[in-house]
């Protein structure tokens, strides 16, 4: 039986049903026990599993996610929970100089099971140096598996695939989607990393997203429906591994792609996007394949340029438009 719970439930649900499970399982961060968490995705979990457990930490990003490396590569599952990716800005080289190149630099005999997840991405009137998105930051580096999804049934399933996964994996959230409600089905749910999300059926152009843009190309699409233009809505869900099947047999279909990525526009997940479509579909496009990113420069504090600087339905109608040649 399913039910309607928000994306901040169906995370804590996925938690919370691995710890049952598994013992070797903890929360450790920033307000995660007392508190409940910051966006209060951990709440109750404390009074489950008690302090040992669900770990409140000081604010020091470096030191905690050091500690989990180390947790994880002693036959521990930590969940690390960053209040915000801009935080783990600090912690990049446990994340970047160990957790990823564990497997490697031991030739293969320690894993380093951990997971990294929290918010990424503009929420508003936060100003610049707590709006930036990491898919594509973390997704560069060898090593680590890349999830970035805000629908709450992906949100369960994959992040209790990442918590059973020997690799390390940085989880992307979003804070502006906690309390978006979702069906989420009672009981089991395992959703594979690496594999996408088609929305919505379409034959004329493809959209590509993830995260919270993914559900503005799923609102353009509704529009140019009206308009008489069927579009294609794919939630990639995972940055690396990439599901690159699932969007060249949308190209064969559509022959145009428009990506909307939340993210700067240079070396972004967009930008691989289109390399590899290029690469894989060429002779199935019909036009270029557009992106449409955030602008390139750090995201203003004033509400009225927020619009300005972030990807909206009507620059991805007008991109649809444009790939289309109307």
């Amino acid at each position: 039986m399913s039910r309607q719970i928000s994306l901040r439930e169906a995370l804590r649900e996925g938690m919370s049903e691995e710890m049952r499970k598994d013992e070797t399982v903890f929360l450790m961060g920033e307000e995660v026990a007392q508190y409940n968490g910051a966006y209060k995705v951990s709440k109750g979990m404390l009074d489950e599993f008690g302090v040992k457990r669900v770990i409140d930490t000081p604010i020091t990003e470096l030191g905690f996610a050091g500690i989990g490396v180390g947790a994880a590569m002693n036959g521990l599952r930590p969940i690390i929970e960053f209040m915000t990716w801009n935080f783990a800005v600090l912690a990049f080289d446990q994340i970047v100089n160990n957790a990823a190149k564990t497997l490697s630099q031991s030739a293969g005999q320690f894993t380093c099971p951990v997971l990294f997840r929290g918010p990424s991405g503009s929420a508003g009137q936060l100003a610049q140096q707590h709006s930036q998105t990491f898919e594509a930051w973390m997704a560069n580096v060898p090593g680590l598996k890349v999830i970035s999804c805000v629908d709450p049934r992906d949100a369960k399933g994959l992040i209790k695939s990442a918590i059973r996964d020997e690799d390390p994996i940085c989880m992307m959230e979003s804070e502006v989607c906690y309390g978006d409600m979702g069906e989420v089905e009672e009981g089991e749910i395992i959703v594979p990393i690496g594999k996408a999300a088609i929305r919505k059926q379409g034959t004329d152009v493809t959209l590509v997203s993830f995260n919270k843009m993914a559900k503005v190309a799923k609102e353009a699409a509704i529009e140019l429906e009206k308009q008489g233009i069927s579009a294609e809505v794919i939630d990639l869900r995972t940055i690396r591994p990439l599901d690159h099947q699932t969007l060249v047999d949308s190209i064969k279909k559509t022959n145009r792609m428009v990506v909307i990525d939340e993210s700067w526009p240079f070396c972004g997940v967009s930008a691989e996007i289109a390399y590899e479509m290029q690469k894989y579909a060429f002779d199935y496009l019909d036009a270029p394949i557009t992106r449409l990113n955030a602008q390139d420069t750090s995201l203003p504090y004033a509400s009225t340029l927020v619009d300005a600087y972030l990807p909206t339905v009507p620059k991805v109608i007008e991109a649809v438009k444009s790939v289309m040649y109307r």
